[in-house]
This record gives C-alpha cells, sequence and structure tokens, in this order.
C-alpha cells in the first residue's frame, strides 16, 4: 500500500510540473533547459558539497555575533591568538599579599616540596621503566640459557646403543644419565664414563638418592633400624643444591618437612592417631622454622635484642619481644622498678611466641607464673600433656572465654597485642565458629602463611563426631584442606616464580599423596620430579598412605598406594630402560614394598592381602628384569636357581623362586626368547623341558632351511650346540629323578633323530647325494631300507611331531638325490618304490601337493 501512495505522489508531481512547463512563456534571459533524473541528482549532490564547506557550527555562529557586537573583528582576534604565549610571572608564583619573610619563606618551602615530589614521581616512573626492561631481558636471557642447555644436554644424552630412545621422550621429565649410579650396569653398555665434576646436578642428586635407596632396601631386609627421610635430607644437603635464589620454599625445607612429618627426628606421643601424629610433626616444622627465624631476628639486632651472657630459650623470646615491641615502651620482664613507670605486660605474647617457637615448657611456666593468665594455665597445660587435645568442658570454656572478648571487643587503651590472649583461647577451644570468627575479624592477624597455617594446624582436633556446648563439631583437618584447596596452585606459585610453595602447603596439610603427585609432574630443569620419587618412597617407608585422604582430590587409599607405587616403578624403569638393572630392581623392590604397606611387609607383618598385591607386583616387576640382556645373570648368578644373585633377596623361599622361574620361562617361550627360556629351565632343572623347547626350535630350523632360509643353518647349528650343551650338564646335575631322567633320555633320542635328518640336507646341498641316500637308507625311525623287509605304518605314528614335520622335506631330498644317482643294482629303484609306498600308507596326512606330483613323475 505505501509504494502505491509513493507513485500517486510522484505521478502528481510530474503532472504538475508539466503544466508549469506549458504556461511557462520561454524567455530570452532564461532559456529552457532539458535535464533527466540522474542529472538533477548530481547537480544536486555538488549543490550540497558547496554549501557544506562554508556552513560553520551553531556555537561558532553564536560565539562570532556576540565578538561583532561588543565590535571585536573575529578574523583578527583569530590570527593573534596563533601567536600567543603565556608566560608566568614573579606575581604569578609569589603573590604579592606575602609581604613578610616567613610568608615568603614558606611558599618557597611548600613550592619546592611540590617540585621535589614531582620530580621523584617522574624519577620513579622512570626507574620503573627501566627496572622492568631489565627484568624482561634477564628473563628471556634465562630461557634462552636454559632452552640452549636443554638441548645440548639432550644431544649429549649417552645411550646404550643408537636404537635406544633418550630419556628426554619419557613421562617422568629432566634426563637421568646412567652414569649416575655408582655401580656398573648389569647389561652391556657402551657409555662413556663422565667425571663426577661435569655430572649435571640433576645427575648427582639422581646418584645420591639411589645409592640411600639400596641402603635403605638392605636394612629393610636384615631387619634393622633406618630412617628414610633423614638420609634423603642427608643427601640433598650434601650437593650443596639448595640455593634460593629468592624463593620462599627450597627443596631442602621440604626434606625437611617430610623427616618432622614422619618424626624421624623427634617423638610422637604414644596417644595420639598417626593423623594427629602428622599434624604434630607439621607444627613442629614450623616451629623449628619460627625458631630459625627469631634467631636470625636477635644475630641481626644485637643491641635491641640485649641477650645477655646467659642464653635459655624464654630468654631468646624476651630478646625477640624487645625487638618486636621496642616501640611500646619498657617491657614487663625488663622493669626494674614498675612504680616509676607501669611496664608493657607482654604476659600473652611470650606465652604465644614460646608456642609459636615449640619452648612449650617455657609457654606453661610463663602462663602458671602470671596473675593474668593464672586461669589460662590449665587449659594450657591439658592441651600440651594430651598432644594438642582437650576435654570438651576445656573446649567450652575456652570458647566462652573466646566469646566474651568478641563482645567486648577493642577497647580504647588497650595494646594491639592483646589479640594473642584471644588468639590462644581460640586454639585452645577447637570451637570452628570461634576460630572462623577470629579470622573473620582480625585478618591482619597473621602476617605469614607459616603463621596461619600454624594456627590452624594447632587448632585442629581427632575427633570431628564431638560436638561443642555451641553446637558445632570441632574444626577438623578436613576443614584446613578444603580452605586450602580453594585457592588455584598458581596463587601459592606467584605464577610459577616460587614452585615449591603448593607442595609445601599440600604436606603441611597432610595432603601428602596431592603433593607428590604435583611434584612428579614437573619437567623443569630442577628436576622435582626425582625428589617426588624418593618422598613417595619416605611416605610408603612409614606406612602414612593410608592417611593421606584431603578434601578436593579424589584419593582412596588403594589409589593411594597404587599411585605412590606407580610413581616409584615409573622412575625406576629410567634406568632399566636404559640397561641399568641393579639399580631399576632396588626402585622395583620399592614400588612392590608400597604396595605391600611399607617397611612392614619386608618383615611379613602387614595384613594379608597387602602382602599378596606385594608378591604379585615384585614377580611382575622382577620379571621385567629377568627379561632383559643380563637379567639372568643379575637375579640368577653365575650359577644356580637364584641363590647367588639378587632373587633370593626378593624371594627367599626356594619354592617361591622355583614357580617364579617356571613362569618365567613360559612366558619367555611365549615371546620367542628362545635362548632365555632355555638357559632358566637349565637353572632349575628341568631338562627335559629345555631339550623340548631346543628340539622344537630345531625342527622349525630344519623346516626353514629346506625352504631357502638365508639363516636357518647358524641357527640350526646354534640349537645342536645348546642341546649338547644341556645333556653335558645333565650328567653332572644332582637330584635328578628318575621320570625327569625318562624325559631326558626321549628328549635326547629325538635331538639325535633332528640331527640326522639335518646331515641329510647337508649332504644333499652339497651334492654328495649318493652318502645322503645312504643316510636316508639307515634312518631307523623311516621304513627306507631297500633290503630290509616292510615295516608295519605304526612306526611313523609313533614318531614325535617335529620329526614328523621335518619328513616331508626329507622325502623331497630324497627324490632329488635319486634323480641325480646312476642305479647300476637297482637299489635306488627299490628305495623309490619303499618311499611310494610309505606315501600311499599316508596318503591322509596334509603334506605338500608338490611332493605327491614329483612322486607321479618318477612313476
Amino acid at each position: 500500500m505505501a509504494s502505491d501512495a509513493d507513485m500517486s505522489s510522484w505521478t502528481d508531481l510530474l503532472h504538475s510540473s508539466s503544466k508549469l512547463v506549458e504556461q511557462a512563456a520561454p524567455s530570452a534571459q532564461f532559456p529552457p533547459l532539458q535535464r533527466n533524473l540522474d542529472q538533477l541528482e548530481a547537480l544536486s549532490k555538488k549543490l550540497k558539497s558547496k554549501t557544506l564547506r562554508t556552513e560553520a557550527p551553531s556555537q561558532s555562529i553564536a560565539a562570532t555575533r556576540l565578538l561583532a557586537r561588543e565590535g571585536i573583528n573575529a578574523e583578527q582576534l583569530a590570527r593573534d591568538l596563533k601567536s600567543f604565549e603565556l608566560k608566568t610571572t614573579f606575581e604569578d608564583v609569589f603573590p604579592a599579599e606575602a609581604t613578610s619573610v616567613e610568608e615568603y619563606l614558606q611558599q618557597v618551602h611548600e613550592m619546592a616540596m611540590v617540585s621535589a615530589v614531582q620530580e621523584a614521581q617522574k624519577d620513579n616512573l622512570r626507574n620503573f621503566s627501566d627496572y622492568m626492561m631489565t627484568v624482561l631481558e634477564d628473563d628471556w636471557q634465562k630461557e634462552k640459557r636454559d632452552f640452549l642447555h636443554s638441548m645440548s644436554r639432550i644431544s649429549t644424552l649417552p645411550r646404550t646403543n643408537v636404537n635406544e630412545s633418550s630419556f628426554g621422550a619419557s613421562r617422568s621429565g629432566p634426563i637421568l644419565s646412567l652414569t649416575s649410579s655408582p655401580h656398573v650396569s648389569s647389561g652391556p653398555s657402551s657409555m662413556e664414563l663422565v667425571p663426577i665434576a661435569d655430572k649435571p646436578a640433576i645427575d648427582k642428586k639422581a646418584e645420591a638418592y639411589a645409592e640411600v635407596v639400596r641402603t635403605l632396601n638392605d636394612a629393610r631386609q636384615r631387619g634393622l633400624t633406618f630412617k628414610p627421610a633423614t638420609a634423603f635430607k642427608s643427601a640433598y644437603e650434601s650437593l650443596g643444591l639448595d640455593s634460593s635464589g629468592g624463593k620462599s620454599v627450597t627443596m631442602g625445607k621440604i626434606w625437611h618437612l617430610v623427616q618432622t612429618l614422619m618424626g624421624e627426628n623427634s617423638s610422637v606421643p604414644r596417644n595420639v592417631s598417626k593423623k594427629m601424629s602428622l599434624v604434630i610433626g607439621a607444627r613442629r616444622h614450623l616451629e623449628c622454622g619460627h625458631e630459625k627465624y627469631i634467631m636470625e631476628m636477635i644475630q641481626s639486632h644485637p643491641t635491641q635484642a640485649a641477650l645477655g651472657g646467659v642464653v635459655g630459650n624464654l630468654q631468646r623470646i624476651h630478646a625477640f619481644l624487645r625487638i618486636r615491641l621496642r616501640d611500646y615502651g619498657v617491657l614487663d620482664f625488663d622493669a626494674g622498678d614498675a612504680r616509676r613507670q607501669p611496664p608493657v605486660d607482654t604476659t600473652w605474647q611470650q606465652i604465644y611466641f614460646c608456642l609459636r617457637t615449640g619452648y612449650y615448657d617455657d609457654a606453661r611456666d610463663v602462663a602458671s607464673r602470671s596473675r593474668v593468665s593464672y586461669q589460662f594455665a590449665s587449659q594450657l597445660a591439658e592441651w600440651i600433656t594430651n598432644g594438642g587435645m582437650v576435654s570438651v568442658e576445656t573446649a567450652s570454656i575456652a570458647a566462652e572465654e573466646c566469646e566474651k572478648m568478641f563482645r567486648m571487643g577493642d577497647r580504647a587503651g588497650r595494646g594491639a597485642f592483646d589479640k594473642k590472649k584471644l588468639l590462644l583461647y581460640a586454639l585452645i577451644s577447637g570451637s570452628r565458629r570461634q576460630i572462623d570468627r577470629l579470622l573473620r575479624e582480625q585478618p591482619t592477624l597473621f602476617n605469614t602463611i607459616e603463621d596461619f597455617l600454624w594456627f590452624k594446624l594447632c587448632a585442629v582436633r581427632d575427633s570431628p563426631s564431638v560436638v561443642l556446648n555451641d553446637g558445632v563439631s570441632p574444626y577438623s583437618l578436613d576443614d584446613l584442606q578444603a580452605y586450602l584447596n580453594k585457592f588455584e596452585p598458581s596463587y601459592y606459585t606467584k605464577n610459577g616464580k616460587d614452585p615449591l610453595v603448593y607442595p609445601y602447603v599440600l604436606l603441611l596439610s597432610i595432603q601428602l599423596v596431592p603433593a607428590v603427585l604435583y611434584l612428579s609432574k614437573d619437567i623443569g630443569d630442577e628436576g622435582y620430579n626425582i625428589d617426588a620419587a624418593h618422598i613417595a618412597i619416605v611416605l610408603a617407608d612409614h606406612g602414612v598412605l593410608s592417611d593421606v585422604g584431603g578434601t578436593g582430590h579424589k584419593i582412596g587409599v588403594m589409589d593411594a598406594f597404587a599411585e605412590s607405587a606407580s610413581i616409584i616403578r615409573q622412575y625406576g624403569s629410567l634406568y632399566l630402560r636404559h640397561n641399568n638393572l641393579s639399580v631399576a630392581l632396588e626402585y622395583y623392590a620399592q614400588a612392590a614394598a608400597t604396595v605391600g604397606g611399607g617397611h612392614l611387609s619386608w618383615s611379613g607383618r602387614g595384613n594379608v592381602d597387602q602382602q599378596r598385591q606385594r608378591t604379585l607386583m615384585m614377580q611382575q616387576l622382577l620379571m621385567e628384569v629377568l627379561l632383559r640382556d643380563g637379567g639372568i645373570l643379575l637375579l640368577l648368578g653365575p650359577r644356580g636357581a637364584g641363590e647367588e644373585g639378587e632373587l633370593v633377596r626378593f624371594l627367599s623361599n626356594q619354592k617361591d623362586r622355583h614357580q617364579f622361574l617356571v613362569e618365567a620361562a613360559r612366558q619367555c617361550q611365549e615371546a620367542g626368547l628362545t635362548d632365555k627360556s632355555i638357559e632358566i629351565q637349565k637353572r632349575i632343572g628341568a631338562f627335559s623341558a629345555a631339550l623340548d623347547i631346543i628340539n622344537k626350535g630345531l625342527s622349525e630350523a630344519i623346516c626353514s632351511l629346506s625352504r631357502g632360509r638365508l639363516d636357518g643353518e647358524s641357527r640350526t647349528a646354534g640349537l645342536v650346540h645348546s642341546g649338547n650343551e644341556l645333556l653335558e650338564t645333565f650328567k653332572y646335575y644332582p637330584h635328578v629323578s628318575l621320570q625327569e631322567r625318562e624325559y631326558v633320555l626321549e628328549q635326547e633320542t629325538l635331538l639325535r633323530q633332528l640331527e640326522t635328518i639335518l646331515s641329510i640336507h647337508k649332504l644333499a646341498r652339497q651334492e654328495h647325494y649318493l652318502d645322503a641316500l645312504r643316510e636316508v637308507a639307515k634312518l631307523p625311525f623311516l621304513p627306507f631300507d631297500p633290503v630290509a623287509p616292510d615295516t608295519s605304518a605304526d612306526m611313523f605314528q609313533n614318531l614325535s611331531p617335529y620329526v614328523q614335520a621335518c619328513v616331508p622335506d626329507l622325502l623331497k631330498v630324497a627324490l632329488q638325490c635319486i634323480d641325480n644317482v646312476r642305479d647300476s643294482d637297482g637299489s635306488l629303484r627299490a628305495l623309490r618304490t619303499k618311499i611310494v609306498n610309505f606315501l600311499a600308507n599316508n596318503l591322509n596326512r596334509n603334506w605338500p601337493r608338490d611332493l605327491y606330483e614329483r612322486v607321479a613323475r618318477t612313476l
């Protein structure tokens, strides 16, 4: 409808225009012009462009009109403003009102300060830009050096052979050269020895750790006492690798934490659970770190500390408080005359810092001597005696005291250090409500994450099912773990700048397996995955993997054992891949002990299921080592069935060793490792089984040789030699049963039959056809003697399948020899007849078709 209306309006306009043209009289001044629509549009656009050039905004027009009204020429004013310049005068800087010297100096001072601030801001911006540029350049240079170092290390990595891939392709990260092991590899190796001084730091660390693992395994097998965390920590410290480089957490610090968690450097109360003993260990590590911090503070401020000659734990705390509270005035323990000036009461400060530093007895003495903390002393004594646990009544009293202090708030005149009293009562109460409220209302109470975690660990209770009088369950380890896991790892590591902070926090919050997993995924130049494998060994040896469940990390008990064992096994497989079997075996033993429950599994004191898991994994890993080149020599020794090798260390029972080796021989045979299978069978006295393997291989080799296989001859010679050597060993082997002796004799007969068939093939290839036919005729197990009467067909039925498989090719060779020898006495015709009759009697067999065709041609 709208388009119809537009058309009608255009039609009306055209009609009106036509009428105007008709009415207009032609004029000489204005001649008529003819234009079409396109021309009109072009002319209108041109006219519009001219008007836009002179069009001015409404504000400019209004300003020009205003200036004209006042008699000012706007164009002249615009020209003058182009060369206009503002200059300050003395009065602009120092107003004329400042008539006195004091006011003048005041103004000069203010202007100087403003100028100094402005210049300082400019300098700060310039210095910051220069610093950031320097940091970027340093980071770039470091990245470039690291990249070039990794490339050079990969290119110079020693290999056992040219076809073997390097460790760089491994999942586990940093490369471990086999030169890191002080023991000679059991397998063949063409690697060059690397001087110790030229070894990378990672290789030195791997070598030191491997020696500790070997010592640990030896101690566990002998039932000796050994502290693995202490040994690993000492090995790491001996390398001198722990340079902080601006990092707050180093691997040495983590090893000390692991050592303390396991209780190797301190005694743990007997009346606490395993989980609480780990919590106590984490607290003691933090307390040891704070003691070190206090001593550093005292050494850096000796004058303020005023430690004096007699040094005890409480004297150190007093010296530290002198430094910390130096702006508060005279402290109570330094006040000679309290009547002259009231001293600052530091009772709660002393109790807190004594506890924070691990001086529990001193904290108890301070609390019992002071009137301020007299009531608190009994509660503190109970908490210390019970290893961080108090009764429900004591916890409720402490929670009520917290509520009272929260209601009072910070009254005027109360020092900020009085907050330590609130902190201590919340710690004793263990109430989740009081702890959360304390942290919510006092967010700046803790200066470091170590202080925060120490307070949280002190507040943890081992009985979350107990309900306090406020109706809230006590603060638990799960609460702490859930809170810490709210933050991403990058929050703790500062986006990778301090990479060990996150695993450090996980270990402190008793999330042990997640910490090990995080470290094992590291692929940097520091080799933290090496430390992860050995931390897992320590945790497994102490049997704490069943107490490591953490909120946010879905790891069950069996998963914890499996994860840790997998990390240790993968680390050991790096050595196995490079044929360092002796070191790989030590780590495999630890992986099996991990699933078995730790050091208890070495003495068989673990539960039945864990012992079964350990045995299965140990046998699996031993099999993996045994199938490697040099594995038999390592595990079984130069002779015997493992009594002189490493196998007896891990399978002490003779029956278990025998069953393991029987299974190993079977797997070797299935995998095509005939030589290994034969060697194992010989070691355990299974000569008939070994001869059976040799005869089977010899039968297959004879068939391959007759079909033109190039390697058939060398293979048959090796098998015949092995069989004869085995029979020679059998003659002097003690304790052979009668049944086994009969089986060996049968296999020996079979071996001689196959040897005869092999000799016939060799004579035929050497074109000694007559000699070959003589040997065919003399075969006692085939009816081919021309002068002998025909025997029953059952003779062939009773032959071994290995000999039966060689008969078709033997018949072909016999027929070939007959064709190449002249029959002077008719014996060859008789032999051919014997062969034809033999084939006729065995038509039911699936023998090659060309054999029958050849016989038909001879007829």
